[in-house]
């Protein structure tokens, strides 16, 4: 009795041997599979669809640009969706959400309040109109941004604008014959001066008043011209 079921199974074990060599090893059911699901819905430009993630059990990895990582990166790297989900090494400042304007990557810097605005270092910064800030450190779809330091109101009346809101950017330009830029200790101009046809031209070594005396001179002149004109073509 004992040598026939001994016989049986080894008969079993030899059918089930047999079949399974004729199994791709691959699809035999003891092997450990890989999930086949992805990851994304759809791969396209900015995913590596061929990357395995294990953090999420699915194929494809978005690649986030170099310039939103915190760890140094010099290139766009694929990341797993855990670790964008806590934006493990990705800057606030970025929205791994959107592709850069490249379109090569997951990374475009925030900016709020229409665009006016653009995020540094978890602050806002306004973005200025093009051509108003020489050198500006990065280009953004409707103007550019300072990340360092920030420019003054005097920095930008030097060159005849004013860091007021035009369109969806800031940065007027005022004709320095026709206007005068009054600056305070922000960035915003204190006002802005029509010098309703005046003829003058400063001459204290700087492009603008640097004390309160100065500006006195300048108002001083404007009146006397005014005022010279007035008798010219006004005297009744």
């Amino acid at each position: 009795m004992k040598r026939a079921l001994i016989i049986s199974s080894i008969s079993l074990f030899s059918i089930a041997a047999a079949h399974a060599a004729s199994t791709p090893w691959w699809l035999q059911p003891t092997v450990c599979r890989l999930n086949p699901s992805t990851c994304y819905p759809a791969m396209g430009t900015g995913y590596e669809p061929e990357m395995w993630d294990s953090t999420s059990n699915c194929w494809g990895m978005k690649i986030i640009c170099a310039h939103a990582l915190t760890n140094g990166a010099s290139e766009n790297v694929a990341i797993p969706r855990s670790d964008i989900a806590r934006n493990y090494n990705i800057s606030k400042d970025y929205d791994t959400d959107l592709l850069s304007a490249d379109d090569e990557c997951f990374g475009r810097r925030k900016t709020v309040q229409g665009g006016k605005y653009a995020m540094v270092n978890n602050n806002q910064v306004r973005v200025f109109c093009n051509g108003v800030w020489a050198n500006a450190d990065e280009q953004l779809s409707n103007g550019e941004i300072e990340t360092g330091t920030q420019p003054t109101c005097q920095e930008l009346a030097r060159d005849g604008y004013a860091a007021v809101e035009n369109g969806d950017c800031f940065g007027k330009y005022y004709d320095t014959t026709e206007y005068y830029i009054e600056c305070g200790t922000k960035i915003d101009p204190t006002q802005i001066i029509i010098l309703n046809g005046a003829d003058f031209r400063y001459s204290g070594g700087a492009d603008y008043p640097l004390t309160a005396r100065d500006a006195d001179k300048i108002f001083d002149t404007m009146y006397d011209v005014s005022s010279a004109q007035k008798k010219q073509y006004f005297n009744n």
